[in-house]
Order: C-alpha cells, then structure tokens, then sequence
C-alpha cells in the first residue's frame, strides 16, 4: 500500500477502468429496482434490499482485481462486521447504494458509490445515478491537478462549482430528514434563495456542476456515503469541511461515522 501514488495518470487511469464496473453495478441494481423486491432492516433499523448486496459484490471484485493492495471497506459488508484493517495506507469506501430509501420509494435519487481515500483525503470518486442514467466522475492528484465531468447518452463534460448568483445561495437538504432546527439556525445570517431536497449523494454532484451551492448537513453519515461524491466535489472546485471549517478525514475506523459537515461550491460561500 505503501507504494500507491496518487498522481494524475494513476487516478485517471482508475477512474476510467471503473466506470464500466459502476455501470455494470448500476444495471444489477435497475434489474432489482423493476422488480417486486423486498425490503429488510439491518441492525440499525435502516432499509437495505438484494440491490445494494448485488452492487457491492460487483465492485467488491472489481476492485479486488484492480488495487488488490488496498483494502476495501463496504457499506454492506462493514453492517455485517467484515471490516479489514486499513492502517495508514490508501483504501477504497463503497456504497453500493446510497439513498436505499429513495430506492424503496422509487424516486430515481439513488447512487452507485466508489471513493478512494489517500491521507485521510478523497482522491477518486465516482458516483453513478442509474436511474437517471448520470455517471460523476472526478480526481485530485498529489500535484494538485484535478479533473471532474459529467458523462450521460449524450456524451462526457467537464463540472466545475459556481460563485452563487445575486439572489442567494440555492441550498440543499436531506429528502430523507427533515429540515433541521440546527439547519435554520446555520442558514440564519445568509442570503438564501432556496432550500431544496434531495436524496443521496447527488447533493454533491449538484454543487459540482454548478446548480447549487451549500451544503449543510446537521444528521449522522457515514464515511462510504460521502467519500465519493466528495472527491467529485474536490475536483469541481469545491469543498467538505467540518461545521467550524476544520479538515474532514476519512479513515475513523472501526465505525467510520461522519460528524456534521458543509458542503461548499465556490470559495467564501
């Protein structure tokens, strides 16, 4: 693990050997979604169905035969206590599914998740929206080079974050939770044009390509729900720090929860 560098060939490099694998995950998870699937309760009473266990698998092995130095940690495996030991060295976050209520609820605003993390940091990221068939894809090499786009039917494009308009800042939340008090509280001295929801990681992706532009998330997350959308959001030019802006790292092994975070597109939003 010690010998991994991220730099800008090596990370566009996987980026492009995964995308087909997040696609391949993506269509797994479709063939369920059209079915009469069922909905089970995992230990902390959250929904998961046989889509997120056919996406991981798939992933899982991609990634066994692509970086079989670096340990992956899974969102459905973890939930099952198969957790490896990642020490200091690089190592992948996979949600197969981020938004499984949106999934169960058939609103199309679920996710296919693969982050790789390097120093406690977001370096790859791809984020694939199945049902709106929308792949996210972005790096930050160590020289600082980065590259985010957007790739649909119609081809791939570049995603860079905005500087808010006149009106206001377009502000995300949580479709799953409940607008918070600690939200309004937070939002109170800023100019707000609109408090939109939305589910799963793609809240992420919106500032990327420039439709929003905050972020604020006051409710518990865990590491593999956020790493990759957050190295898409670090490519486009934007920002996940901690409430008091302090650095957000990755590797809070063994539960690998998040604390609360702000979203951000351009600088000083």
């Amino acid at each position: 693990m010690s010998a991994f560098s991220p730099t800008a060939a090596t990370l566009s490099a996987l980026t492009e050997a995964l995308i087909p694998v997040v696609y391949e995950a993506g269509a797994a998870i479709m063939e369920i979604y059209a079915s009469d699937f069922a909905v089970e309760r995992k230990g902390d009473h959250s929904p998961v169905t046989a889509a997120d266990a056919a996406g991981e698998k798939i992933i899982v092995a991609a990634l066994s035969r692509l970086t079989p130095d670096l340990p992956v940690v899974a969102e459905e495996a973890a939930a099952a206590g198969q957790i490896p030991e990642i020490g200091s060295g690089p190592f992948w976050l996979v949600d197969p599914l981020d938004g499984t209520k949106e999934f169960v609820r058939r609103n199309g605003e679920f996710t296919v998740n693969i982050g790789l993390i390097v120093d406690g940091q977001p370096v790859l990221g791809l984020v694939q929206a199945p049902a709106q068939g929308i792949l996210y894809a972005g790096w930050v090499a160590a020289d600082g080079s980065r590259t985010g786009f957007r790739e649909t039917a119609s081809g791939r494009e570049e995603i860079r974050c905005r500087a808010p308009g006149p009106d206001g800042l377009t502000v995300l939340s949580s479709r799953s939770h409940a607008t918070s008090d600690a939200l309004q509280a937070y939002l109170a001295d800023k100019t707000v044009a609109s408090i939109t929801n939305a589910g799963s990681s793609l809240k992420f992706c919106r500032i990327a390509e420039g439709q929003a532009d905050l972020y604020p998330r006051f409710g518990p997350t865990c590491e593999w729900d956020t790493a990759a959308a957050h190295a898409v959001l670090r490519a486009a030019g934007g920002s996940l720090t901690q409430v008091d802006g302090s650095l957000f790292l990755y590797g809070k092994a063994p539960a690998f929860l998040n604390p609360h975070f702000i979203a951000r597109g351009a600088e000083g939003v």
